[in-house]
């Protein structure tokens, strides 16, 4: 993990809410809305990890995807509000969110994304020299291709792969391999940001180190900044400065990595880590684990107030009336709930 400097933000989120609508009826009117980022703020150092995680459906990836401006890509008829402040080199703050296609073409090169499938990620029918080739020929377009050539291999390199393995298509490659083809096309463009979508969770447990070591490894050579999208909380506290929780569109707890980790406020993050499953059949045995009972609330219809509540191990009634907010403790921590401390 990098060390940011405190007042080096490069990405700030704004009250970020990105609804999805849904059409119904014969006239397809708007009949309801999946809230999926539901008022997230947070900030973003340069050069550090914040990592990012909850379970499936919280809206993780949805930020993430909200940041790199693919959302109306899939869903043209998304609903984003909210900034998405960028300062991508110093020379001034520009709002994310509010562009379109063609004024979005001039942060590309410094935005850029690593998908969770590394086999559905990478187009079949290109050879690797072409699919890490393409980022810099739309980016660089006078780039002379004996340049390109050059830069394809070095980026190989970079990543563990030889320059022989660029004239072979994705499915010569091992899973490992593959993502690791997607490093190389997501550094192609030197970004500074880049936001990893799950990006060992396809993996086997025995390539996830691998490829964990060798995003740290290129963040210190690189000087990048990444978002970390996990569901696993394990995972992300060796690669993350900052963890952050989501449950259903929300943020519930944001902190240090290891604070979070060892001392977690929320109750959400409590039940999470006791998820994670431990080495020593003693420890568990000994610890005190909580579970979490019941399905995720249905995203169209949640629950009124704490949208936790309705599995929280320590509900109350007040819980059902007002939506927490983060707030911070004393230890500079931020919590969406009135009850820890």
């Amino acid at each position: 993990m990098s060390t940011a400097h405190a007042t080096d933000t490069l990405l700030k989120l704004e009250r970020l809410r990105v609804h999805f609508p849904i059409h119904g009826g014969i006239m397809l009117r708007k009949v309801a809305e999946v809230r999926a980022v539901d008022d997230v703020s947070l900030d973003l150092k340069r050069g550090e990890t914040l990592g990012l995680v909850g379970e499936s459906g919280c809206g993780k990836t949805t930020v993430g995807r909200a940041i790199v401006n693919i959302l109306r890509t899939g869903s043209p008829d998304v609903e984003i509000h909210g900034k998405i402040h960028f300062n991508s080199h110093g020379d001034g703050w520009v709002d994310l969110a509010a562009m379109r296609r063609k004024a979005m073409r001039k942060y590309r090169s410094d935005i850029q994304m690593i998908f969770q499938d590394p086999f559905s990620s990478l187009n079949p029918r290109m050879l690797v020299r072409d699919i890490i080739a393409e980022p810099l020929q739309i980016t660089q377009p006078g780039m002379k291709p004996a340049d390109v050539d050059e830069r394809v291999f070095w980026l190989l390199d970079k990543v563990g792969l030889t320059r022989e393995q660029a004239y072979r298509y994705p499915h010569e490659f091992s899973g490992g391999q593959r993502q690791r083809v997607g490093f190389a096309r997501a550094l192609a463009t030197n970004p500074q940001l880049i936001v990893a979508d799950e990006p060992v969770s396809a993996l086997d447990v025995s390539i996830q180190a691998q490829v964990i070591n060798l995003l740290q490894d290129l963040q210190e050579e690189f000087s990048l900044t990444y978002v970390f999208i996990a569901h696993d909380l394990s995972v992300v506290e060796h690669i993350s400065n900052r963890i952050a929780v989501m449950y259903l569109g929300c943020l519930v707890e944001l902190g240090p990595a290891q604070d979070v980790y060892r001392n977690p406020k929320h109750p959400y993050t409590r039940a999470l880590l006791d998820a994670v499953p431990l080495p020593d059949p003693d420890r568990v045995k000994t610890k005190d684990r909580r579970l979490l009972q019941g399905d995720v609330p249905n995203p169209i219809a949640k629950p009124s107030g704490c949208a936790f509540r309705t599995r929280c191990p320590v509900v109350r009634p007040e819980c059902a009336q007002d939506v927490p907010v983060l707030r911070t403790l004393g230890d500079g921590r931020q919590v969406a709930c009135p009850f820890v401390e």
